[in-house]
């Protein structure tokens, strides 16, 4: 009952919203340049199918090669800044201080040393998921409880084990949850590229579509990624569920 209502009340709220805006279009007004109907859009969408899968296609893979990378990378260093107060002190403020630079500022440098196409897309989608899965997996280790440290020392365990075997699950929730924040600033970050310097991807098609002034193309490249987007979410929250259940309430 729990799990229908989790996915019916989400596609409710969405549909009244969309009923709304079809509605609200043509009773203020609105121009379908500055707004267009949801109808419009779909039919947009539906004359330009191949195309928008083309370009989908493109961005799915250019935005979860630069996760996976991310994923990877934020899990050693995470455990490596997590389990020592030396690392902990000599790369948390570098990373910090890298996360605080806008990403679109760092695509013009990415395409003036890799040229414009997949690579910039795939760096600025791991610039962007990197941070939060090393920041969660270090700050999950570093919260392990002194005292229960302590008792597992007492009690004969190596330093080994005790990350292993309770440093490594108790950073598990922490994991998973950054996991679905990292993969949507993946997302952001291909588009960005993809808008500025490539000849593929969603965010190529939405530059094209607002050049042209054709706004419904440009809110289907935006429904895309955003179902993209909530599938991705939604697969990884299963995977989360099911490998960290116990570390959450009914």
């Amino acid at each position: 009952m729990k799990r229908a209502r989790k996915v019916v009340l989400p596609l409710a709220v969405f549909a009244a919203l969309v009923l709304l805006w079809e509605v609200a279009v043509p009773l203020f007004r609105i121009q379908p340049i500055v707004l267009p109907p949801p109808s419009g859009i779909a039919q947009t969408m539906a004359s330009t199918a191949g195309p928008i899968a083309f370009h989908a296609r493109y961005t799915l893979v250019t935005t979860m090669i630069g996760f996976g990378a991310a994923v990877g990378l934020g899990l050693l260093l995470g455990f490596a800044i997590g389990a020592s107060a030396a690392v902990h002190d000599a790369l948390y403020p570098l990373l910090v201080g890298f996360n605080s630079i806008p990403k679109a500022a760092v695509v013009p440098l990415l395409v003036m040393w890799f040229g414009i196409g997949t690579v910039p897309a795939v760096l600025t989608a791991f610039l962007l998921a990197f941070f939060p899965v090393a920041v969660n997996v270090a700050v999950g280790l570093a919260t392990l409880e002194s005292e229960l440290r302590d008792v597992l020392r007492v009690l004969g365990a190596s330093r080994w084990q005790i990350f292993r075997k309770v440093g490594v699950p108790r950073t598990m929730p922490l994991f998973f949850a950054s996991l679905k924040v990292a993969v949507s600033s993946a997302f952001v970050g291909s588009v960005i590229s993809e808008t500025v310097a490539s000849n593929a991807g969603i965010g190529y098609l939405m530059a094209v579509a607002a050049s042209d002034f054709n706004t419904a193309l440009a809110f289907g490249g935006l429904f895309v990624l955003a179902a993209m987007g909530v599938v991705l979410y939604g697969i990884f929250a299963v995977i989360e569920r099911r490998m960290t259940g116990w570390a959450y309430a009914e």
